[in-house]
This record gives C-alpha cells, structure tokens and sequence, in this order.
C-alpha cells in the first residue's frame, strides 16, 4: 500500500516534535496553519499520537512513531 497524501502530511508533522525532551510541544494554530497540517495534527490526536487535537505534546506511541519517521526520513535522504 503507497502512502497517502494525508499519512505524509502526518509524517510530516510527526518530524516536527524535538524528541531530546518531553517537555517540548506543538501549537497548530487553526487562523495561522494550513488546512492540512491542521487536519493532520487533529488525525494525530484522534490516533492517540499526540495530546490535544491542535498538537500538544506526543504521547508515549506518538514518541516511538516520531522516532520511527525522523528515522525513516534520515535513512531516505541522508546527509
């Protein structure tokens, strides 16, 4: 299965969060972002990765999921 412009833009916030410390969230704020990104962050929280539907902080599987895409990223576009 190819992934989705929808689980990209997951991803893609995913890779936002600074794993270095739990205490470090994201703000999406709805006036500012785009559409997507909002919606991505709302999916996010709905999958129990994050804490508040608008980013917050990564919840324990959000930590390992983030970890597993900043990793993803680094393997497919090294240095």
């Amino acid at each position: 299965m190819p992934y989705t412009q929808e689980i990209v833009d997951e991803l893609n916030m995913l890779v936002r969060y600074n794993l270095s410390t739990t205490q470090e969230g994201i703000k999406v704020h709805k006036k500012e972002a785009a559409a997507d990104i909002v919606a991505a962050t709302k999916r996010l929280y709905e999958k129990g990765l994050v804490t508040q539907e608008d980013g917050g902080y990564l919840t324990h599987l959000g930590h390992e999921a983030a970890e597993q895409a900043q990793t993803l990223l680094t393997l497919l576009h090294p240095a």
